[in-house]
């Protein structure tokens, strides 16, 4: 299945000594130390950008250019250099002035699969008096591809898998064949015929800005269905309405034409909420038209 994004964000902690039976704080802005900003974190191999970035933070400002090694430890690692990424440099420089300096990596894109779990370690050389403790001197970086983003790879038949459907349809069918549209007005959107029920169609839209996070939303309000063909009654207006949850993420990934999306369906009255029904977790599964037309054969 697909990677699961983390982030271990640098912070910085007071630590507390005895001394002399006195108490005094203590923070490691006394002492100068370097480190990658994140120990370990995702990056997003892109066709369009030749280099990512990985950060190196200081905890201290010199008027004075500082010069750093950066190796690769082959243990932890199993993406292979000059095949999957290369570094720009063996050696980064803090400026005078500066905190920051950027250990630039090139991608390979083409020898990397959508589905690939790569990563390789550095490691900063340099005096063991500049290591803080707590976060050592070494990073893990995951190679993600990111695919660039077209709409149209979302049209066309898909698979839904619904729980909302597994846990209310009157047939026991939690997965259905959905055609979509691109939106003729509304940028990045798709018009999603008959989703969770014939005759009512709904619109998603992508927002590609973030590759590490390109997420899909629901606009609010939308009829998914009426009441009675999944509970047998009507609470409100006999509109089964539906919006993406604001519990969870909703993403998307271009490079497997499939998403994840969280909604919430709800019942209304004359406008007055009456209640919601839940929060149900969905996947959709852009096919070929021959794969569709087999399932329709199968009864799909």
């Amino acid at each position: 299945m697909k990677q699961i994004i983390k982030y271990m964000t640098l912070t910085f902690f007071a630590v507390a000594a005895l001394s002399s039976c006195q108490e005094r704080s203590v923070t490691y802005s006394d002492a100068e130390y370097v480190m990658f900003a994140d120990t370990l974190a995702t990056y997003p191999v892109q066709d369009t950008v030749e280099y990512f970035r990985i950060p190196v933070v200081s905890t201290v400002i010199r008027d004075y250019d500082r010069t750093y090694g950066v190796e690769i430890i082959d243990k932890g690692s199993n993406a292979i250099e000059n095949l999957h990424y290369r570094l720009q440099s063996n050696t980064i420089t803090i400026k005078a002035g500066e905190n920051r300096a950027d250990v630039l990596v090139h991608g390979y894109y083409d020898n990397i699969e959508a589905t690939d779990s790569l990563g390789f370690t550095l490691q900063l050389v340099m005096d063991e008096k500049y290591v803080m403790p707590l976060y050592g001197k070494q990073a893990k970086a995951v190679l993600m591809k990111s695919c660039p983003f077209d709409v149209n790879d979302f049209t066309g038949y898909c698979v839904l898998t619904s729980m909302f459907l597994y846990d209310y349809s009157v047939n026991g069918s939690y997965q259905r064949l959905v055609y979509t549209e691109k939106h003729p007005v509304e940028k990045n959107t798709i018009i999603c015929r008959n989703w969770i029920n014939d005759g009512y169609d709904v619109t998603m839209t992508f927002n590609a800005a973030d590759p590490m996070k390109p997420f899909v939303t629901m606009d609010a309000d939308q009829v998914a269905s009426d009441e009675g063909s999944f509970f047998g009654i009507s609470y409100g207006d006999d509109k089964l309405l539906v919006t993406n949850s604001s519990l969870y993420d909703s993403i998307f990934y271009p490079c497997g034409r499939y998403l994840y999306i969280w909604t919430e369906l709800y019942v209304e009255k004359l406008g007055i909420p009456v209640g919601t029904v839940g929060h149900f977790y969905n996947v959709m599964e852009w096919i070929s038209d021959e794969e569709a037309e087999r399932l329709k054969r199968e009864g799909m």
